[in-house]
């Protein structure tokens, strides 16, 4: 395997949620085997089960595990930087916690210079962050094509019924899904007379068609 030196690199900022990690780790395995070097950021708590089963300079040692820190409180101490047993009140505060993190993802980019930026669709912040760091930025999607269909359905019509009823979720589901798009974040800086924002994520389809162009430009600039 060539070396880092000459490796297109990729860095890739999963959702905090173990469930998403899981797709991300194996995508990262894939772009590994072909000759991508790969920055795998998320928090401490969330890395630790990976690098107990991802020793470093084993199997895939172009495989790098960065830590992002989130700023930490009384209510949302590091233990909790993670979706697994967050008591679900804390959820919207685990979002706020994370999107106040951009500044240390920002150094994170600045001291990697990845060539790419992956990033999952509950951090619509990171391709701004990318974006200011002249990196590109791609979304990679971890649901199936059922549920972004539903989803894009639902941000263009958001009053009309589903046209593919075979596809149709059942009203407990289709709820579920939806709250979990449109959710109420409390402002950074909380005051009285502030009320939670509605954070609307729209779902932007992109294709990793440019990945093969991102691994020559890298290439030919090492």
């Amino acid at each position: 395997m060539a070396s880092k030196q000459h490796s297109p690199s990729v860095l890739m900022l999963p959702w905090l949620a173990h469930g998403h990690m899981s797709p991300f780790l194996e995508l990262a395995k894939r772009l590994a085997e072909r000759n991508f070097h790969v920055y795998l950021c998320s928090t401490p708590i969330n890395l630790k089960p990976i690098r107990k089963t991802l020793p470093s300079g084993q199997i895939f040692p172009s495989i790098q595990l960065i830590d992002i820190h989130l700023p930490s409180s009384p209510e949302l101490p590091p233990h909790f930087h993670t979706t697994k047993d967050l008591p679900p009140h804390l959820m919207s505060d685990l979002k706020t916690a994370f999107e106040m993190a951009k500044p240390d993802f920002c150094n994170i980019l600045t001291t990697l210079k990845p060539n790419l930026v992956i990033y999952d669709f509950l951090q619509p912040w990171a391709p701004e962050v990318a974006r200011e760091e002249n990196i590109d930025a791609v979304l990679f999607l971890t649901c199936s094509a059922s549920t972004c269909a539903f989803l894009n359905h639902f941000c263009e019509n958001p009053v009309l019924e589903y046209p593919f009823p075979a596809f149709e979720f059942p009203e407990m589901e289709r709820q579920k899904i939806i709250g979990f798009m449109i959710f109420k974040v409390k402002p950074a800086k909380q005051t009285k007379s502030a009320k939670p924002k509605p954070h609307f994520l729209p779902l932007p389809v992109q294709a990793f068609t440019n990945l093969p162009d991102i691994q020559s430009q890298a290439s030919q600039t090492n």
